[in-house]
């Protein structure tokens, strides 16, 4: 059963919930003082892989789960095969954990688990939202949106999931008219301090250019540029990021995972299965690895998915999604997968 909270109470309550999560914040936390650049696991590289199809998947469709939006629906949409949803990620020499939703409703019972960043994260919120959904499909929940923050709830668990739409992390202000790229500032942290769980995730944006960018100068301390390198630009970001949340976050209380470059494919149109090749290494990944590696108290996991989503320009939304979309991805579809990496990092 589905509760939409659109009264005033309701969205003062899930606004209220959201900047007290300090109350369920007070039992002493596991110290994950952990970085996993490449995967291992008892010596196994669970990037190294492929993709191997199964026939039990997926693990939710749009009738199990109602809530998936209209445009990653590819279904509804009318893709007409299936296969690309039944494909699982199958590590080299060991097995993920098979996402169990009954058991992580039940381990994240009261806690808080927020993806921070662009579509992509948003991509991978909606596809754990509905994983999470069919666990409990008789459960209430409720799915409401304030400002850029969307909140994703399990009444009977209690279980929060949201994602905060800021595709930049770094600050963007407006001064006399014009959207200042603050390069070297984050200001907008207190909600992520609270949380049990940060996933992030930046990359899309941060190459847009005329009508499609989000800011008119860039500041870095007294230096205002017109513009820049975008790869330079973007480095310059998770840089800044990364110093932040070593100063920031308490790894005793939170556990922190980036989520690697979501890649897009040129010419997606009718692809059918995984390529053959992922193609070249992505430089925007090279970048986030570097600046993870740079964080002195090493508390970060990469949820390294780029290699592996390089294979799947079948997955994406093409055009089932009234324009050629080759950034997005089908619900349910790659972002499913991502999801089991997260799973089972969170359990490894």
């Amino acid at each position: 059963m589905v509760c939409y909270s659109i009264s005033v109470i309701a969205i003062v309550s899930t606004f209220l919930a959201i900047y007290s999560l300090s109350l369920f914040l007070n039992s002493k936390a596991k110290n994950f003082n952990e970085v996993s650049l490449i995967g291992t696991n008892k010596g196994c590289d669970i990037y190294k892989g492929s993709w191997v199809l199964d026939e039990s998947y997926s693990l939710y469709n749009t009738s199990t789960c109602p809530f998936v939006e209209r445009s990653f629906d590819c279904q509804k949409n009318g893709r007409p095969d299936k296969d690309y949803y039944k494909y699982r990620w199958q590590p080299f020499g060991c097995n993920l954990l098979r996402f169990n939703g009954t058991e992580m409703l039940s381990k994240y019972k009261g806690k808080r688990i927020m993806f921070v960043g662009d579509s992509l994260g948003q991509n991978q919120w909606l596809s754990l939202a509905c994983m999470l959904h069919v666990a409990a499909p008789q459960a209430n929940y409720s799915l409401d949106r304030i400002g850029k923050i969307y909140t994703f709830n399990i009444l009977e668990y209690n279980i929060w999931l949201l994602f905060h739409g800021n595709p930049l992390i770094v600050d963007i202000v407006t001064k006399k008219g014009s959207r200042v790229l603050h390069i070297d500032s984050i200001s907008f942290y207190n909600v992520w301090k609270e949380m049990d769980v940060l996933v992030f995730n930046t990359w899309h944006w941060w190459d847009r250019t005329g009508q499609k960018q989000t800011w008119n100068v860039i500041q870095e301390g007294n230096i205002t540029y017109r513009d820049m390198d975008r790869l330079e630009l973007y480095t310059k970001g998770i840089n800044t990021w990364a110093k932040w949340a070593d100063s920031n976050l308490n790894y005793t209380k939170t556990r922190v995972f980036f989520q690697g470059v979501s890649p897009d494919h040129e010419g997606c149109e009718g692809k059918i299965g995984p390529a053959k090749s992922p193609g070249i290494i992505h430089p925007g990944e090279i970048e986030l690895e570097k600046a993870l590696k740079t964080m002195s108290k090493s508390f970060v996991r990469l949820i390294n998915i780029t290699r592996l989503s390089q294979y799947r320009s079948d997955g994406h939304q093409s055009i089932y999604n009234n324009i050629l979309d080759c950034v997005h991805w089908c619900l349910p579809g790659v972002p499913d997968a991502w999801n089991q990496i997260f799973y089972h990092l969170l359990n490894s």
